[in-house]
C-alpha cells in the first residue's frame, strides 16, 4: 500500500514538474480509465474563493481510489484557503511560492481557537492531524502559492468556516463534500 502510495506521488510529481508527456492515454485496467492524464483538463473549482484553484488530480469520485485522494491547489497571492478541518490525515507538500499555514491544533494546543503560524516555502511540508483546523495563506506579493495535498481516507468531508474558534468547536462532521 505504502509503495502504490509513493508510487502515485512520484507521477504526479513528474507531470507538475513538466517532463515529457504524451497526449495519447493508454487505458487503466480500472474501468477504462486513462493511466495518464493531462492535469489542465481536469475539472476545477474555487469553492466560491477567488484566487484559489482547487484541482483533483486523483480521489474517490473521479479515479476509484479508496485510500487517498491527491489535490493540486494554487493560491493566487493574497488568496487563501478557506478555515476548514477533515476527519483524516493531511499532508501539503508546497512546490512554489511562500506564505503562512495556519493551525489551531487541538491535539496540544491549550487555546484550541487560536491558531499557530507556521511560515511555508518552496520544497517545505508540512502534516495536518486528523481534525486540527488549517488555512494556507498566500502572504507572497509577488508569485502563487502552489501546493500539492494528500488527503488519507477520502471521500474528503469539509466543514468550512471564517473563524478558528467557532471550526474548533464545530462537530467535525458538519460538512460539505468535496
Amino acid at each position: 500500500m505504502r509503495s502504490r502510495l509513493l508510487v502515485l506521488i512520484f507521477y504526479i510529481l513528474s507531470l507538475l514538474l513538466h517532463l515529457p508527456t504524451t497526449t495519447a492515454s493508454s487505458c487503466c485496467s480500472i474501468e477504462g480509465l486513462p493511466l495518464v492524464r493531462n492535469i489542465s483538463e481536469l475539472p476545477q473549482d474555487n469553492y466560491g474563493r477567488g484566487g484559489l484553484s482547487h484541482i483533483t488530480l486523483a480521489g474517490s469520485a473521479l479515479h476509484v481510489l479508496k485510500e487517498v485522494e491527491l489535490w493540486l491547489q494554487t493560491c493566487s497571492p493574497g488568496s487563501r484557503t478557506p478555515i476548514h478541518r477533515h476527519s483524516c490525515e493531511e499532508i501539503f507538500v508546497f512546490l512554489n511560492g511562500s506564505g503562512t499555514l495556519y493551525l489551531a491544533s487541538s491535539s496540544h494546543e491549550k487555546y484550541p481557537g487560536k491558531p499557530q503560524e507556521h511560515f511555508v516555502f518552496a520544497n517545505s511540508t508540512f502534516h495536518i492531524p486528523v481534525n486540527d483546523v488549517h488555512q494556507a495563506w498566500n502572504t507572497n506579493e509577488h508569485e502563487d502559492l502552489q501546493m500539492l495535498v494528500i488527503i488519507s481516507r477520502p471521500p474528503v468531508k469539509v466543514p468550512f468556516g471564517d473563524d478558528f474558534l467557532l471550526q474548533s468547536l464545530c462537530h467535525p462532521f458538519c460538512s460539505l463534500h468535496l
